[in-house]
């Protein structure tokens, strides 16, 4: 496992970060974040943290190769399957194989290799990397502790934001710092993590309840009480941890982009992906969706592309067909407003069809196995029985604090900041003048209750750690 937060915050991160401002040449801080990168990285995973450099010095090489290749097209094409085949091997070889198990009735034994944490995310890193200078967009990198430390960079090493080689190229060898963005940084991480320890963490309590209960304890009440307590747990859990790195980033002078913008307020599923995981839906438009010819080849030909992305997109977040199936339930509702006029629906009405599909498609992300989603989607519309056992343990989960935390969600999910636009200018100034000083202390405030959750080991995992 890799550090739990106490440490982090506590030991690990305090270390790093001074000795990186009394280093004074670029040159050695960026030595220094490597080190503390690949520690980071190997405290949890000593083993793999060999195959991460192993992965950044081959994209390095490729790098230098497709550069300097007359034919580079087939350098490239050598690049992506070498990629694709180290990550076949550690995430997907036993998904194959029992799948396979599974349809022939074969005995092949499973290779029941662990997964290296991260290895979607510094994967794709490598590869954008070397599709970057196929294209001609950057110029291969001659330093290979900059290779070493766009992949190993431990703030978004392990669960995102997937940063791109040509967003950060400059960044990585001429960046400076400044004491606003350091702070804007530091209130952004505990921001973050307030997200995960005290929205996500709590909401995961019911959520998890009703995932493990036996099927003839769940009634709709419960179902939905389940289903909603999980979308917000991983919307908490993933865009916590992504302010965590961006926060991190700025504290170090780097500038990833966001990779959130208020997804639950979509009025289409369309929409729903141009503000969730935008580092991983631009990946796919910018590397797959185009190459693939878009929408330029005729409307058969763009709603397959879609569907190749969706299913690329499922397949992406686990070795598993509950993912596989939730993400081409999502092509399937991409598809279905391209054919049916949804964007004119008025928005309240967009935002209810677009929220119900996008809560009933995580009962499949979630579940343990397809069957287990569907019984639990199944209860969620026609589990019509409130029967003593059923409303028992449906009010065992609806306890005050869940209400609490689910009301809190909402309006954190919502850009509640964009009022101060609709506000009189003398007004705007006022809360503008509270804002800044007033956000500082609320800082702190959240952090000292993070660490008083922490410290009474509430913490559990984030949920993409394992992707």
């Amino acid at each position: 496992m890799v550090f739990s937060s106490m440490s982090f915050l506590c030991v690990f991160f305090p270390v790093v970060f001074l000795l990186y401002y009394l280093i004074p040449s670029m040159r050695a801080k960026n030595v220094l974040l490597i080190i503390s990168s690949l520690l980071f990285y190997a405290y949890g995973e000593p083993v793999y943290v060999l195959l991460m450099i192993g992965s950044a010095s081959l994209n390095y090489l490729y790098g230098l190769w497709v550069e300097r290749a007359k034919r580079r097209k087939p350098v490239l094409v050598l690049a992506v399957c070498t990629n694709f085949l180290i990550l076949g091997i550690f995430k997907y070889a036993d998904m194959l194989i029992g799948t396979c198990n599974g349809l022939t009735g074969a005995q092949f034994p499973l290779l029941k290799v662990s997964l290296p944490i991260g290895i979607s995310f510094f994967t794709f890193q490598a590869l954008s990397y070397v599709i970057d200078v196929y294209r001609g967009q950057v110029k291969a990198q001659k330093n290979y502790g900059n290779m070493l430390l766009y992949i190993s960079f431990f703030p978004q090493l392990i669960a995102g934001p997937i940063v791109k080689y040509h967003d950060i190229e400059q960044q990585i060898s001429n960046r400076t710092p400044h004491l606003e963005e350091t702070a804007a940084g530091f209130r952004r991480f505990i921001i973050g993590l307030s997200k995960k320890i005290l929205l996500s963490n709590t909401a995961a309590l019911a959520a998890d309840a009703v995932f493990a209960a036996e099927l003839s304890q769940v009634n709709i009440l419960s179902a939905w009480i389940g289903a909603v307590s999980y979308l917000f747990q991983i919307y908490f859990d993933f865009s916590g941890y992504s302010d965590m790195a961006i926060g991190l980033g700025h504290m170090f002078g780097f500038n990833f982009q966001e990779n959130f913008n208020y997804p639950y307020i979509s009025c289409s599923i369309q929409e729903f992906w141009r503000r969730w995981h935008i580092s991983l839906s631009t990946w796919f438009k910018e590397y797959l969706y185009i190459p693939l010819g878009g929408n330029r080849k005729g409307i058969v030909r763009t709603y397959v592309n879609k569907v190749i992305v969706f299913f690329c997109t499922g397949l992406w977040h686990g070795a598993d067909w509950t993912f596989v199936v939730w993400g081409l339930y999502h092509g399937f509702f991409l598809i279905l407003e391209g054919l049916l006029p949804v964007k004119k629906l008025p928005r309240v009405l967009g935002h209810l069809y677009t929220m119900l599909a996008v809560c009933t498609g995580f009962v499949i992300f979630r579940a343990d196995t397809l069957s287990q989603g569907s019984a639990l989607i199944g209860k969620m519309f026609t589990g019509i029985s409130f029967g003593p056992e059923e409303m028992s343990f449906a009010l065992r989960q609806l306890n005050p604090l869940l209400v609490l935390t689910l009301a809190v969600c909402v309006i954190a999910s919502c850009p509640v900041r964009r009022l101060r636009n609709w506000m009189p200018e003398r007004s705007r100034e006022a809360v503008d003048c509270f804002f800044q000083p007033g956000s500082y202390v609320c800082t702190i405030v959240l952090l000292v209750l993070c660490m008083l959750s922490l410290s009474g080991g509430t913490y559990n995992p984030f949920i993409y750690f394992r992707f």
